[in-house]
């Protein structure tokens, strides 16, 4: 068996690496989109000319979602701000002084009336901050992809955008009560519960902003 060079070797783990690093999984619940439910194999559906009891919906009834497959749009709204600061001070001080007396009689009258001071300090001073902002608004169809047992509904859904330098997405998923949907069939995001919001783009311009997984590396482990 022909033995794989090591630089060879080298290569293919730093490209594994780096496409791991640019290929995030997704936060969102999955899947993205779903179907309307099937009937039953087997059972036939009575159809009439007017009445279609697999698509019944009451008169006095409006479109607002309620079922898996069906549609519904997100106004995202999201403005989030965190601001912390911490401060920690500590000092101590510390002397003595000792003096040897003069005593007649006694030999080592060399060291006799001496004196021997000393004194140590110690001081610290730690401050923190940090400050965090976030603003994020837009328009999004999701679908639902599953209606829980006390009636909510689980949506999930993304948007595209492909263009010449690359493409972006937009994702969303969360828990909707249908209390909170309007008539016209629209939640914002604030209302949405376990909401999961990401905003992604790929390509290179995106790759540039991007720590390689060797500077990562030395940033984690440098300095000592």
């Amino acid at each position: 068996m022909a033995k794989i060079p090591t630089k060879l070797l080298l290569v293919l783990m730093c490209a594994g690496l780096s496409a791991c690093a640019i290929n995030q999984p997704a936060i969102v619940h999955q899947p993205m989109t779903a179907r309307p439910l099937a009937d039953a194999a087997g059972t036939a559906q009575p159809v009439g000319s007017i009445y279609q009891q697999a698509n019944f919906r009451p008169l006095f009834e409006d479109r607002r979602a309620r079922f898996v497959g069906d549609t519904l749009t997100i106004f995202i709204s999201e403005k989030t701000a965190a601001n912390k600061k911490s401060g920690a001070s500590a000092e101590r001080t510390g002397a003595i002084t000792a003096s040897v007396p003069v005593i007649k009689g006694l030999p080592g009258k060399t060291f006799q009336g001496a004196e021997v001071g000393a004194s140590s300090s110690n001081k610290f001073d730690g401050k923190g901050q940090a400050a965090a902002s976030n603003d994020f608004t837009g328009t999004l169809t999701v679908t639902v992809i599953e209606v829980l047992t006390n009636g909510n509904l689980l949506v999930s859904g993304e948007k595209q955008i492909a263009m010449s330098q690359g493409s972006e997405f937009i994702r969303f998923s969360g828990i909707v009560n249908p209390v909170t949907v309007s008539a016209s069939n629209t939640v914002t995001s604030t209302q949405v519960a376990d909401a999961r919001i990401e905003y992604r783009a790929n390509g290179y311009i995106d790759e540039a902003q991007t720590m390689g997984w060797l500077a990562r590396f030395f940033n984690n482990v440098l300095p000592f």
